[in-house]
């Protein structure tokens, strides 16, 4: 049994960042894993990352993610209501950066 790992952390990011944070999380030792998935509110593809790491590392970990997935400005172009033609009308939305989950680990083993 391992004893040195004792925080699950999760992050969702975008597929675009995904390669920077784990070269980033990997450079600090921690064993990563990320899993495809997709986003609900635009359905894009982005990635969750899986972390495991000793509690003394969490802030550590989350200025890495801070510093690799950037928020950033993208326009969707929606239909304008009450023109006789659907005319397009591009809104600005801010998507990217990570959301984050910590969770404890009471045991974890490489089988």
């Amino acid at each position: 049994m391992n004893n040195s790992i004792r925080l699950l952390m999760l992050a969702v990011v975008q597929e675009q960042d995904l390669d920077a944070a784990t070269r980033a999380l990997e450079s600090l030792g921690a064993p990563v894993v990320y899993l495809s998935s997709a986003g609900g509110f635009l359905g894009r593809r982005n990635a969750t990352i899986l972390v495991g790491l000793p509690v003394a590392q969490e802030e550590q970990t989350l200025e890495v993610l801070r510093k690799t997935c950037r928020q950033r400005i993208e326009y969707l172009t929606l239909p304008m209501e009450g023109t006789p033609l659907p005319l397009p009308a591009p809104v600005p939305v801010t998507v990217g950066g990570a959301s984050v989950f910590a969770l404890p680990v009471e045991r974890y083993e490489e089988l």
